[in-house]
């Protein structure tokens, strides 16, 4: 039999459910995994005893014939999940020590569902971030390698997409921001999908920009984040942005038909000096689609080269709200103080060294532009332009639209720290074709669809209706048949 632990979600329930192995034995195959890819540096609290309990407990209720396409399956948690008693810091020194006492809907459901937890994933500080750099774990690696370099495997949830593409669990949750899920996953190869904002609650998940972050799954396949996304997914009444729509059956959407579709493809993209392996890339997905009966489209989203300055506005001031909870009072890290210090001096030696410098970038930039002289030239302008940018995506999908196609990423995945760090533009721009989807509210998933020059992935992204997620995976499972994308990092760590 192949490797436990590199089986898909989908072949791991029908080994489980026909009894060719235990979700002990695919727990314990994980788990050997994990101590053996400490290079990767992608699990940052590891759960062993648990996991163990947990998988116990899932062959039970298989063997009581109780299970569903979850029961022993064993995941990552990005650690921007709380997840009780289990350390959840967000990869930031701030949130030292912190253990929640409660935890987040998303990974209750996933254990009511008899998922296993193996641990918490690297990510880059407070999820902001492009290449898993800003993390206090340290980066987390890509797991493909073609030089002597490390590779960065993309931010926010660099750690739940190495730990996916090397086989170290089955699959992993991941937020979504500004492309927090979709750019990993271009990156290393597997599939990435960011539901609609509201789909999945975002209760006990830490926040970084709260009209922006969504949860979602990152997995091996298109069926696999069918099926984790109808476990994660809930309405929830502890979240007020969480959608009272029912949650339907993902997996039984996939039937690999979209004959009569009509598939957008943005003109506004084509951004100057995209590499030509992208465009080629973008055209191939085109005609993929094509072939399988749908008819391809050109739209236009003319406010699509606001959306990189409008995000890059609105997030950071979100955060510098969201983030000044944190103060060394009541949780976490609290700074050691000097003689004669008071309460101001706490807040800012305990913010000072518990904030990393793109955390501190950030926050600085929001209350900038949310303080009194320059709320309208900035914030309220940068809103009016997200709403100009929803509209863009409402009128393609009045027009019959059924999704959209455009690259995930700029290139493919560059070496660590190789972005010039005093210019943090340029590592913004990775974000160019991804935070459009984040502004509108809109879900959207990346696919796997080829290899570049030097052999590191490359994929392509669609974006869907609002809410109609089953139908998104329909046209991804189409596109991902199409390519078939198969390669494996080789094993280096």
């Amino acid at each position: 039999m192949t490797d436990l632990n590199s089986l898909t979600i989908a072949e791991a329930r029908d080994t489980l459910r026909k009894g060719d192995a235990t979700a002990l034995d695919l727990t314990e195959a994980c788990l050997t995994a994990i101590e053996g890819a400490g290079a990767l540096n992608a699990f940052v609290h590891k759960t062993p005893d648990i996991a163990r309990a947990m998988a116990q407990a899932a062959d039970a209720r298989i063997k009581a014939g109780d299970a569903t396409s979850l029961t022993g399956i064993p995941l990552g948690i990005k650690d921007v999940f709380c997840v009780k008693g289990v350390p959840s810091q967000a990869a930031s020194r701030i949130l030292e020590g912190f253990r929640p006492e409660y935890e987040s809907t998303v990974t209750q459901n996933l254990w009511n569902a008899g998922a296993v937890l193996l641990g918490k994933l690297n990510q880059d500080e407070f999820a902001m971030g492009s290449a898993n750099e800003s993390s206090c774990y340290g980066p987390a690696v890509n797991p493909w390698k073609v030089d002597d370099r490390q590779l960065t495997p993309g931010g926010s949830s660099g750690g739940s997409a190495a730990a996916v593409a090397a086989d170290l669990c089955l699959a992993a949750t991941g937020t979504d921001t500004g492309g927090s899920i979709r750019q990993p996953a271009a990156f290393t190869g597997i599939v990435g999908l960011k539901p609609t904002y509201g789909r999945v609650s975002r209760w006990g998940v830490i926040a970084y920009a709260s009209s922006l972050d969504q949860a979602g799954p990152m997995t091996k396949t298109v069926r696999d984040a069918a099926i984790m996304l109808g476990a994660m997914a809930s309405v929830d009444p502890q979240d007020s942005t969480s959608a009272e729509h029912p949650v339907p059956d993902y997996e039984a959407a996939l039937t690999g038909d979209i004959r009569g579709k009509r598939i957008g493809i943005p003109r506004e993209y084509r951004v100057d000096g995209m590499p030509a392996e992208i465009d080629a890339l973008w055209q191939k997905g085109a005609e993929m689609l094509r072939e399988a009966g749908a008819e391809i489209v050109e739209i236009s989203l003319p406010h699509t080269k606001y959306a990189l300055p409008a995000y890059y506005v609105i997030a950071p001031a979100e955060a510098s709200s969201n983030l000044a909870r944190y103060d060394g009072v009541r949780y976490g890290r609290r700074a050691r103080l000097g003689q004669g210090d008071g309460i101001v001096e706490m807040y800012e030696k305990t913010r000072a060294e518990g904030f990393g410098p793109e955390v501190q970038r950030r926050v600085m930039i929001g209350t900038y532009v949310l303080s009194a002289g320059f709320y309208d030239a900035y914030y309220n302008r940068a809103r009016k332009v997200r709403a100009l940018i929803k509209r863009d995506f409402d009128q393609a999908f009045a027009d019959g639209i059924d999704a959209i196609l455009a690259p995930t990423t700029p290139s493919a995945a560059f070496g660590l720290r190789s972005v010039d760090s005093s210019d943090p533009v340029q590592m913004y721009l990775n974000d160019v074709f991804t935070v459009t989807l984040n502004l509108a509210g809109l879900p959207g998933i990346a696919v796997p669809v080829g290899l570049d020059k030097q052999g590191l992935p490359l994929g392509l992204q669609l974006f869907g209706r609002p809410f109609e997620e089953g139908d998104l995976l329909n046209h991804a499972l189409v596109l991902e048949r199409a390519a078939g994308f198969v390669a494996k990092p080789d094993r280096w760590w």
